[in-house]
Order: structure tokens, then sequence, then C-alpha cells
């Protein structure tokens, strides 16, 4: 991990999380690679852990213990630049959401640069509707069913959407956090961030090369059919790249007709959520699940 001090006046609750870039080259992919592998989300602290091995793809099933027979469920994307498997808080927030909407299917899709384009967008699509399909036999609701992803999986979540948009299986909300969605890489931030720790325009492009090196995915923020998202929740982050074209997609998503409610997280860089003790990660937490509770069950509480 490289180190950075730099000039962006970051939250110092954030830590040194906030000074580290990953590194991209093939050798570091494979060491991080054999260092996560066995990562996996665990039961107890309440949930419940089930290993699904007839899914599309790898896949775990995050239920809370009081989960009904009938929950509503978020299938759920995780982020690392196509390249990186899930990262343990990436299952503790899984758990969080799970308290909420009772049931969590939590992907482990295929990698880049091993795996490319469209590999790890059919098998997301295929875990939804494999959900959807299956839903009585996993106890979900099958008219109650999200999609969501941070960064890497937001734009599998969001290109899930477009996919889904002529099927009868149709997610009822959507949850894109600090999403990647636009290869082109032409925005202000993505233009003013280029040596930001954690994510940066440089390490962006590198990801593209890895995840579509024949360039032939129409990124989200390329569509045209914006009307077809269901409400979206959309999180960013000030010193991210990242930042101008989730909010831009946004905008595209309010012009198409869309509820969309935007938390635009102030002093934070690409993945600040790993400092889960912050008061600004304490605080976004609270407005996805307050975002879930409204999508699930239609009601507001205080947050």
């Amino acid at each position: 991990m490289k180190i950075l001090r730099k000039k962006y006046d970051i939250d110092k609750q954030l830590g040194i999380c906030a000074r580290l870039t990953p590194p991209l080259g093939r050798a570091a992919l494979k060491t991080a690679s054999a260092l996560m592998s066995a990562a996996s989300p665990k039961s107890g602290g309440g949930v419940n852990v089930e290993k699904i091995d007839s899914a599309p793809c790898r896949a775990w099933l995050i239920s809370s213990d009081d989960a009904g027979d009938s929950s509503p469920c978020l299938v759920y994307f995780h982020g690392g630049g196509f390249v990186f498997k899930a990262a343990p808080y990436h299952f503790r927030y899984a758990e969080k959401y799970a308290s909420v909407c009772g049931k969590v299917l939590f992907a482990d899709y295929s990698l880049a640069p091993s795996r490319v384009y469209p590999e790890q967008n059919r098998e997301c699509l295929s875990l939804f509707l494999w959900a959807a399909e299956n839903a009585e036999k996993l106890g979900i609701d099958k008219n109650r069913i999200a999609v969501g992803g941070d960064s890497a999986g937001g734009c599998l979540a969001a290109d899930t959407v477009f996919a889904l948009k002529d099927g009868k299986a149709k997610p009822c909300f959507a949850m894109l956090i600090y999403p990647v969605l636009d290869r082109r890489m032409q925005t202000m931030s993505m233009k003013e961030f280029t040596d930001t720790p954690m994510w940066n325009a440089r390490l962006n492009a590198k990801m593209w090369e890895y995840f579509d090196p024949e360039r032939r995915f129409v990124s989200p923020a390329e569509r045209e059919d914006f009307g077809c998202f269901p409400p979206t929740y959309i999180e960013t982050a000030e010193f991210d790249c990242l930042r101008d074209e989730a909010l831009i997609f946004a905008g595209k998503l309010k012009n198409g007709g869309v509820s969309v409610f935007i938390n635009e997280t102030k002093r934070t860089v690409h993945g600040y959520d790993m400092a889960r003790k912050s008061d600004v990660a304490a605080q976004s937490l609270r407005l996805r699940l307050e975002a879930l509770r409204q999508a699930f069950f239609k009601e507001t509480s205080n947050v």
C-alpha cells in the first residue's frame, strides 16, 4: 500500500485508511486475492449465514434472526474495482442491512483480470433472476427485492437494473454507494482527483483496462432509458474521482421521473465507510437503513 500525505481536508476520524492507496499491479492483485479468499460472513450477532451453492455464482444468504418466511431482500454486489474480493467491512454492513430488510443475498462474483466483461454482469443479473424465481424457497417476498452495491458493485447493480427493464422481475429499489458509472472519465471530479487516497482517476483508468479490455461495455451513464429505475439512494464522497458521475447520473434519474435521495458526504474519500466508527460513516449507515425501511415498508423512522 502506498501512503499519501496530500492537500485534501479529509476527516481525521477516517484515520490511516484515508491515506492509503491500493496497488493494482497483477502481482499485487494475486497476493490480495490469496489474503482475502478466506473472508466470508459468519453467523452470530443477530444474523444467520447460509452459503448458497445452487446460485448462478457463489453467494451467501444473510438473514436476521427474526426474518420471516416472506422477507424483503437486498441483492448486494460488493465493491473492489472489479478486481478485489469482498472485505470484512462489506459483510459487517450487509449484516446491518439484513437487520432492516430481513435478508441480504450477497454475491461473490468473478473478478477481473482473470474474468472480464460481460461475465460479472451476467452473473449478477442471473443471481437477481434466480432470487426472484426461488423466492419462496429462500423465504423472500418476490415483490420486495432490491438491488445494491458500492463502487464497482454499484456499477453492476445499475447495469442489472437496465438489463431487467423489459422483464417481469424488477427491483423495487436501488442503493448505489459511491458507484462506478461512467467509463468515459470526463467529469470535473475525474480530472481533479488524480492523486486522492483510496481511489483516484489513475486507478480508475487501470480498473477499466482490467474489466473491459475490448471496450465493449456500455456503462450505466451512457444509457438513455433512465426512467426504468426504481426509487434510488445514491451516496457520494467529496474527494472521490467518481463523485460527479454519480451526481450527474442522479440528475438523469430525476429527469426520468425517478425518486432519488442523494447523500453527499463531506471531507470523505472513496471507501471512507471502512472507518465504520467515524461519525460520517455512522450517519451514512443511518441514512442507508432509513432508505431501505422506506423502500420495503413505506414508512419512516427517526435516524
